[in-house]
């Protein structure tokens, strides 16, 4: 029986399932920079481990500021960089895209997170950049999570089981009386499981083409689509 809920928020409550690499994508091509899917993802990644040595996301960012920040990392590692202005256009364009991308995703969760409140008390366990809790406040649904369990304070990051325990302490319930909804089969759902969760897999398109051809009993393809579940477990 559930009696509590743990999400994910990344790719999970705002990009459909998809990863967010796939919506940055979206955005580089919406703002017509020249250049193919793998240099973008080359970038991505340098962008993001240079995200993890330095600390340049502050807990008082919003989305939208934090994209701007991260963005801008990411082209610097373009092999290929035009002149200053084009770079500041591509930052600005590429980033409201997202944030207005994300906004879509979160106003369609909010419904289901408002509904499923009244039920069960919520965490949100994430791995992100320190500024979850003024994310979640910008885009109005921080008083709907009981507490937040974020990488970059607590200092583990998924998919170590240790961030989802924290988030089971905190909900103060034994595991096989939480239910775990993320976006990553590696990272969200087979560390849950490993505690004894109860999982519900936000399937979309992910980083691998490995991870796009598994499958699992429990997966969903929509947020919306987790109210039909809880009361099965």
């Amino acid at each position: 029986m559930i009696k509590g809920i743990i999400f994910d928020y990344g790719g999970t409550l705002d990009s459909r399932g998809a990863h967010w690499s796939e919506v940055l994508w979206r955005g580089y091509c919406q703002a017509g920079v020249p250049i193919d899917k793998e240099t973008f993802r080359n970038a991505y990644v340098e962008g993001e481990r240079a995200l993890a040595r330095e600390r340049i996301i502050m807990p008082q960012n919003n989305f939208h500021t934090l994209l701007l920040k991260k963005v801008k990392v990411e082209i610097s590692y373009l092999p290929d960089k035009p002149d200053t202005e084009t770079q500041d256009r591509w930052v600005k364009e590429i980033a409201a895209y997202c944030d207005n991308a994300a906004r879509e995703c979160v106003e369609e969760a909010r419904t289901v997170l408002e509904h499923l409140h009244e039920r069960y008390p919520m965490m949100l366990v994430s791995n992100f950049y320190g500024n979850i809790d003024e994310v979640l406040r910008v885009y109005g649904i921080r008083h709907l999570f009981k507490g937040i369990i974020e990488s970059a304070v607590v200092g583990v990051r998924k998919p170590n089981p240790t961030l989802f325990k924290l988030g089971v302490d905190a909900l103060e319930l034994e595991p096989n009386e939480v239910l775990v909804v993320g976006d990553s089969l590696h990272k969200d759902i087979e560390p849950a499981e490993q505690l004894g969760c109860h999982v519900l897999w936000l399937k979309g398109k992910g980083w691998t083409e490995e991870e796009d051809l598994q499958a699992h009993p429990n997966t969903i393809t929509s947020i919306t689509q987790v109210m039909d579940w809880v009361d099965r477990f």
